[in-house]
Protein backbone atom coordinates (compact mmCIF):
# COMPACT_ATOMS: atom_id res chain seq x y z
CA UNK A 1 0.00 0.00 0.00
CA UNK A 2 1.37 3.41 -1.00
CA UNK A 3 1.51 6.25 1.43
CA UNK A 4 -1.35 7.95 -0.48
CA UNK A 5 -3.54 4.87 -0.13
CA UNK A 6 -2.66 4.70 3.55
CA UNK A 7 -3.71 8.29 4.05
CA UNK A 8 -7.01 7.70 2.25
CA UNK A 9 -7.80 4.53 4.23
CA UNK A 10 -6.78 6.18 7.48
CA UNK A 11 -8.89 9.22 6.75
CA UNK A 12 -11.86 6.97 5.98
CA UNK A 13 -11.51 5.19 9.30
CA UNK A 14 -11.27 8.48 11.15
CA UNK A 15 -14.34 9.85 9.37
CA UNK A 16 -16.25 6.64 10.12
CA UNK A 17 -15.33 6.87 13.77
CA UNK A 18 -16.29 10.53 13.86
CA UNK A 19 -19.66 9.75 12.29
CA UNK A 20 -20.41 7.38 15.16
CA UNK A 21 -19.00 9.70 17.79
CA UNK A 22 -21.25 12.53 16.60
CA UNK A 23 -24.24 10.64 17.97
CA UNK A 24 -24.22 11.60 21.66
CA UNK A 25 -24.51 8.91 24.29
CA UNK A 26 -27.56 9.23 26.52
CA UNK A 27 -28.18 7.54 29.84
CA UNK A 28 -31.47 6.35 31.27
CA UNK A 29 -31.94 5.02 34.79
CA UNK A 30 -34.95 2.99 35.92
CA UNK A 31 -35.83 0.05 38.16
CA UNK A 32 -32.45 0.13 39.86
CA UNK A 33 -30.56 -0.10 36.57
CA UNK A 34 -28.95 2.21 34.08
CA UNK A 35 -28.49 1.91 30.32
CA UNK A 36 -26.67 3.87 27.64
CA UNK A 37 -28.19 4.41 24.22
CA UNK A 38 -27.94 6.65 21.16
CA UNK A 39 -30.69 8.21 19.09
CA UNK A 40 -29.28 7.48 15.64
CA UNK A 41 -32.41 8.46 13.72
CA UNK A 42 -32.80 11.64 15.75
CA UNK A 43 -29.23 12.63 14.88
CA UNK A 44 -29.70 11.56 11.24
CA UNK A 45 -26.92 9.02 11.57
CA UNK A 46 -26.66 5.54 10.06
CA UNK A 47 -26.67 2.94 12.80
CA UNK A 48 -24.89 0.53 10.43
CA UNK A 49 -21.79 2.75 10.59
CA UNK A 50 -21.42 1.93 14.28
CA UNK A 51 -18.80 -0.43 15.62
CA UNK A 52 -20.80 -3.70 15.95
CA UNK A 53 -19.29 -4.61 19.30
CA UNK A 54 -20.16 -1.23 20.82
CA UNK A 55 -23.63 -1.30 19.30
CA UNK A 56 -24.25 -4.76 20.72
CA UNK A 57 -23.29 -3.51 24.18
CA UNK A 58 -25.68 -0.55 23.89
CA UNK A 59 -28.63 -2.60 22.69
CA UNK A 60 -27.98 -5.32 25.27
CA UNK A 61 -27.83 -2.70 28.00
CA UNK A 62 -31.21 -1.28 27.04
CA UNK A 63 -32.74 -4.76 26.72
CA UNK A 64 -31.54 -5.55 30.22
CA UNK A 65 -33.06 -2.37 31.61
CA UNK A 66 -36.42 -3.10 29.99
CA UNK A 67 -36.37 -6.70 31.23
CA UNK A 68 -35.86 -5.42 34.79
CA UNK A 69 -38.67 -2.91 34.34
CA UNK A 70 -41.11 -5.56 33.12
CA UNK A 71 -40.25 -7.98 35.93
CA UNK A 72 -40.34 -5.19 38.54
CA UNK A 73 -43.89 -4.14 37.63
CA UNK A 74 -45.63 -7.47 37.01
CA UNK A 75 -47.67 -7.16 40.23
CA UNK A 76 -48.39 -3.44 40.01
CA UNK A 77 -52.06 -4.07 39.21
CA UNK A 78 -52.53 -7.11 41.44
CA UNK A 79 -54.65 -6.11 44.47
CA UNK A 80 -53.18 -7.37 47.70
CA UNK A 81 -49.77 -8.20 46.24
CA UNK A 82 -46.95 -7.62 48.72
CA UNK A 83 -45.11 -5.17 46.46
CA UNK A 84 -48.07 -3.63 44.65
CA UNK A 85 -47.58 -0.12 46.04
CA UNK A 86 -43.85 -0.13 45.29
CA UNK A 87 -44.36 -1.45 41.77
CA UNK A 88 -47.16 1.00 41.04
CA UNK A 89 -44.85 3.81 42.16
CA UNK A 90 -42.29 2.58 39.63
CA UNK A 91 -44.92 2.63 36.88
CA UNK A 92 -45.80 6.21 37.77
CA UNK A 93 -42.14 7.18 37.84
CA UNK A 94 -41.58 5.81 34.35
CA UNK A 95 -44.77 7.20 32.80
CA UNK A 96 -43.33 10.55 31.76
CA UNK A 97 -40.03 9.41 30.28
CA UNK A 98 -39.91 5.75 29.30
CA UNK A 99 -42.16 6.14 26.28
CA UNK A 100 -39.62 8.32 24.46
CA UNK A 101 -36.80 5.90 25.27
CA UNK A 102 -38.89 3.02 23.91
CA UNK A 103 -39.40 4.94 20.67
CA UNK A 104 -35.65 5.37 20.24
CA UNK A 105 -34.84 1.75 21.12
CA UNK A 106 -37.49 0.44 18.74
CA UNK A 107 -36.18 2.69 15.97
CA UNK A 108 -32.63 1.45 16.55
CA UNK A 109 -33.69 -2.20 16.53
CA UNK A 110 -35.62 -1.80 13.28
CA UNK A 111 -32.76 0.11 11.64
CA UNK A 112 -30.39 -2.65 12.76
CA UNK A 113 -32.18 -5.09 10.45
CA UNK A 114 -30.73 -3.26 7.44
CA UNK A 115 -27.12 -3.66 8.56
CA UNK A 116 -24.78 -6.22 7.05
CA UNK A 117 -23.90 -7.62 10.47
CA UNK A 118 -27.55 -7.88 11.64
CA UNK A 119 -27.66 -11.65 11.03
CA UNK A 120 -24.35 -12.45 12.65
CA UNK A 121 -23.46 -13.38 16.20
CA UNK A 122 -25.99 -12.44 18.86
CA UNK A 123 -27.65 -9.68 16.84
CA UNK A 124 -30.66 -11.74 15.61
CA UNK A 125 -31.69 -12.76 19.14
CA UNK A 126 -30.82 -9.30 20.46
CA UNK A 127 -33.16 -7.69 17.95
CA UNK A 128 -35.98 -10.19 18.47
CA UNK A 129 -35.85 -9.95 22.24
CA UNK A 130 -35.51 -6.17 22.14
CA UNK A 131 -38.68 -5.66 20.09
CA UNK A 132 -40.50 -8.08 22.38
CA UNK A 133 -39.42 -6.12 25.45
CA UNK A 134 -40.47 -2.84 23.83
CA UNK A 135 -44.00 -4.17 23.33
CA UNK A 136 -44.14 -5.62 26.85
CA UNK A 137 -42.96 -2.31 28.30
CA UNK A 138 -45.54 -0.36 26.31
CA UNK A 139 -48.26 -2.68 27.58
CA UNK A 140 -47.07 -2.17 31.14
CA UNK A 141 -47.11 1.62 30.69
CA UNK A 142 -50.67 1.36 29.35
CA UNK A 143 -51.64 -0.54 32.49
CA UNK A 144 -50.12 2.25 34.55
CA UNK A 145 -52.13 4.86 32.66
CA UNK A 146 -55.32 2.91 33.30
CA UNK A 147 -54.43 2.67 36.99
CA UNK A 148 -53.96 6.45 37.14
CA UNK A 149 -57.43 6.92 35.65
CA UNK A 150 -58.88 4.58 38.27
CA UNK A 151 -57.10 6.47 41.06
CA UNK A 152 -58.49 9.76 39.78
CA UNK A 153 -62.00 8.30 39.64
CA UNK A 154 -61.63 6.90 43.17
CA UNK A 155 -60.45 10.25 44.50
CA UNK A 156 -63.40 12.01 42.88
CA UNK A 157 -65.75 9.40 44.36
CA UNK A 158 -64.28 9.92 47.83
CA UNK A 159 -64.52 13.70 47.61
CA UNK A 160 -68.15 13.61 46.47
CA UNK A 161 -69.33 10.82 48.81
CA UNK A 162 -70.28 13.13 51.73
CA UNK A 163 -72.59 15.13 49.47
CA UNK A 164 -74.24 11.97 48.14
CA UNK A 165 -74.72 10.75 51.71
CA UNK A 166 -76.25 14.07 52.75
CA UNK A 167 -78.57 14.10 49.74
CA UNK A 168 -79.76 10.58 50.53
CA UNK A 169 -80.33 11.48 54.20
CA UNK A 170 -82.42 14.51 53.27
CA UNK A 171 -84.40 12.42 50.79
CA UNK A 172 -85.20 9.37 52.91
CA UNK A 173 -84.91 10.28 56.60
CA UNK A 174 -87.36 12.05 58.90
CA UNK A 175 -86.17 15.25 60.55
CA UNK A 176 -86.15 13.51 63.95
CA UNK A 177 -85.68 9.78 63.26
CA UNK A 178 -86.69 7.41 66.02
CA UNK A 179 -83.97 5.21 67.47
CA UNK A 180 -84.55 1.58 66.57
CA UNK A 181 -86.57 2.33 63.44
CA UNK A 182 -83.91 0.69 61.20
CA UNK A 183 -84.58 3.05 58.29
CA UNK A 184 -81.56 2.46 56.03
CA UNK A 185 -80.98 5.38 53.67
CA UNK A 186 -77.53 4.90 52.12
CA UNK A 187 -74.80 2.29 51.59
CA UNK A 188 -71.33 2.49 50.11
CA UNK A 189 -68.67 -0.02 49.15
CA UNK A 190 -64.97 0.81 48.91
CA UNK A 191 -62.63 -0.63 46.32
CA UNK A 192 -61.09 -2.96 48.92
CA UNK A 193 -64.48 -4.54 49.66
CA UNK A 194 -65.29 -2.63 52.85
CA UNK A 195 -69.01 -1.83 53.00
CA UNK A 196 -71.08 0.50 55.19
CA UNK A 197 -74.87 0.69 55.54
CA UNK A 198 -76.08 3.92 57.18
CA UNK A 199 -79.32 4.27 59.13
CA UNK A 200 -81.34 7.39 59.80
CA UNK A 201 -81.03 7.00 63.60
CA UNK A 202 -77.21 7.12 63.43
CA UNK A 203 -76.54 3.38 63.53
CA UNK A 204 -74.18 1.82 61.03
CA UNK A 205 -73.67 -1.74 59.84
CA UNK A 206 -70.21 -2.41 58.50
CA UNK A 207 -68.27 -5.26 56.90
CA UNK A 208 -64.49 -4.96 56.83
CA UNK A 209 -64.19 -6.95 53.58
CA UNK A 210 -66.35 -8.55 50.92
CA UNK A 211 -66.28 -11.87 52.81
CA UNK A 212 -66.55 -10.51 56.37
CA UNK A 213 -69.68 -10.82 58.48
CA UNK A 214 -71.49 -7.47 58.94
CA UNK A 215 -71.53 -5.99 62.45
CA UNK A 216 -73.62 -3.24 64.02
CA UNK A 217 -72.00 -0.04 65.29
CA UNK A 218 -74.09 2.19 67.55
CA UNK A 219 -73.71 5.98 67.71
CA UNK A 220 -72.08 7.45 70.80
CA UNK A 221 -74.19 8.93 73.56
CA UNK A 222 -77.22 6.63 73.37
CA UNK A 223 -79.26 6.68 76.56
CA UNK A 224 -80.15 3.47 78.34
CA UNK A 225 -83.73 3.92 77.17
CA UNK A 226 -82.66 4.22 73.52
CA UNK A 227 -80.28 1.27 73.78
CA UNK A 228 -83.19 -0.93 74.80
CA UNK A 229 -84.94 -0.01 71.54
CA UNK A 230 -82.07 -1.32 69.43
CA UNK A 231 -82.56 -4.79 67.97
CA UNK A 232 -79.26 -5.66 66.22
CA UNK A 233 -80.76 -8.44 64.10
CA UNK A 234 -83.18 -6.01 62.47
CA UNK A 235 -80.35 -3.70 61.41
CA UNK A 236 -78.36 -6.61 60.02
CA UNK A 237 -81.40 -7.88 58.12
CA UNK A 238 -81.96 -4.43 56.64
CA UNK A 239 -78.35 -4.28 55.49
CA UNK A 240 -78.54 -7.72 53.89
CA UNK A 241 -81.75 -6.76 52.13
CA UNK A 242 -80.47 -3.48 50.71
CA UNK A 243 -80.50 -3.59 46.87
CA UNK A 244 -76.99 -4.31 45.62
CA UNK A 245 -77.50 -2.06 42.60
CA UNK A 246 -78.18 0.90 44.92
CA UNK A 247 -74.89 0.61 46.82
CA UNK A 248 -72.59 3.57 46.11
CA UNK A 249 -69.49 1.76 44.82
CA UNK A 250 -66.01 3.20 44.58
CA UNK A 251 -64.77 2.69 40.99
CA UNK A 252 -62.37 -0.18 40.37
CA UNK A 253 -61.90 0.36 36.64
CA UNK A 254 -61.88 3.31 34.21
CA UNK A 255 -65.25 4.35 32.87
CA UNK A 256 -67.21 2.81 35.73
CA UNK A 257 -70.83 4.00 35.94
CA UNK A 258 -71.54 7.03 38.08
CA UNK A 259 -72.51 6.39 41.69
CA UNK A 260 -76.22 6.51 42.63
CA UNK A 261 -77.15 10.08 43.43
CA UNK A 262 -79.62 9.46 46.25
CA UNK A 263 -79.45 5.81 47.28
CA UNK A 264 -82.61 4.06 48.43
CA UNK A 265 -84.42 3.46 51.67
CA UNK A 266 -85.18 0.09 53.25
CA UNK A 267 -86.51 -0.92 56.64
CA UNK A 268 -85.65 -4.03 58.62
CA UNK A 269 -88.51 -6.34 59.45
Amino acid sequence: MSWKQGVIVGAGLVLGACATQQVPVKQYALAGGRAEYRDYAGERANICDSEPRWLMDELSSMNGLLARFVSSTEQANTPGAAEQAQQMALLKESAGSLGKVLDVHQSNLKALQGCGFARSGAFPELGRRGLELVEMSRARLAEGNEAKKVEAAQLKWTEEAPQREQTARQTWCAKEPEVGSTDLFYARRFADGRTEWLFCDGHRVQATSASAEPTLVSPEGLSAKDRRKVKPARYLDAARGYPAEEIDKQPTEPGAPAAPAQGAATTGQ
